[in-house]
């Protein structure tokens, strides 16, 4: 009996001791656990301060460019002389680029049309920024193709040359032959038409509507040519006559015909 009273208290202690023994397995598990709990939680604040700052430092450096991309913008004069320089290139090529695909596709166009014989288009010493077009066709009526045919002019000549900042800009076109009077022809040769003035011009104006136009005012304006002189027309006369005519319209304005006159 006293073997067996001491054998359960032998059994009742081990049993204790192993409570205690899982007891503090459990309680050393459980900090391990909560340690790996805060550092990684300290970890992810930490990222996410770094992140924080990361986009500060982002946003603050956008906003920064942007306020000096708009200072630079508005206060041109901060440039320095290498700098507006390599702008200027920057935005020569960019609009020379821009013209030189323009002008290859008009030239294609008007090759392409020439099969109407109305009028055909080549390059001035295979330059694409000068053309000759020769208008073979105007209106059958009018005293202007009477006065072609009785002169054996087969065509009227014009030239157009088109500026850097082309098509924001409009040609500048010129009748070389014969020599015309009235019409909207003017000295030099220089034409009298609102599109191909900048306040008239618009980028959507493709050479070919540029040459029916001029045909259709060439006989609304009563053109002949001019029997009595073959003195030829000169380049700087043109240019002198435009702008003189860019002045005035400029101060008076366009008269606008009756819709009855087209």
């Amino acid at each position: 009996m006293r073997w067996t009273l001491s054998f359960a208290v032998s059994v009742i202690f081990f049993a204790f001791d192993l409570d205690k023994i899982n007891m503090a397995s459990v309680l050393k598990k459980l900090v391990r656990r909560d340690g790996r709990n805060t550092n990684e939680s300290s970890r992810s604040q930490t990222n996410k301060n770094d992140e924080g700052s990361n986009d500060e430092e982002t946003r603050g450096s956008t906003v920064s460019t942007k306020k000096e991309q708009a200072s630079l913008l508005n206060e041109p004069d901060n440039l320095s002389p290498s700098k507006h320089q390599e702008l200027a290139e920057m935005s020569t090529s960019h609009a020379q680029r821009v013209r030189t695909k323009r002008l290859m596709k008009e030239f294609h166009d008007c090759c392409k049309k020439c099969d109407n014989k109305i009028f055909t288009a080549e390059l001035v010493d295979d330059n694409l920024y000068e053309w000759n077009i020769k208008l073979h066709k105007i209106d059958m009526e009018s005293m202007l193709n009477r006065d072609l045919m009785e002169t054996g002019a087969k065509y009227i000549l014009l030239n157009v040359t088109f500026p850097e900042n082309f098509p924001f800009a409009p040609p500048f076109m010129r009748v070389l032959a014969p020599r015309i009077e009235g019409g909207f022809v003017l000295d030099g040769g220089a034409i009298c038409m609102e599109l191909l003035t900048p306040k008239g011009w618009s980028s959507a104006y493709t050479v070919e509507a540029i040459v029916l136009q001029f045909s259709a005012a060439v006989v609304k304006g009563k053109g002949r040519i001019d029997r009595s002189t073959k003195k030829a027309f000169t380049k700087k006369e043109a240019e002198q006559a435009y702008k003189r005519l860019v002045k005035t319209h400029e101060k008076y304005g366009w008269v606008t015909p009756p819709k009855s006159e087209g």
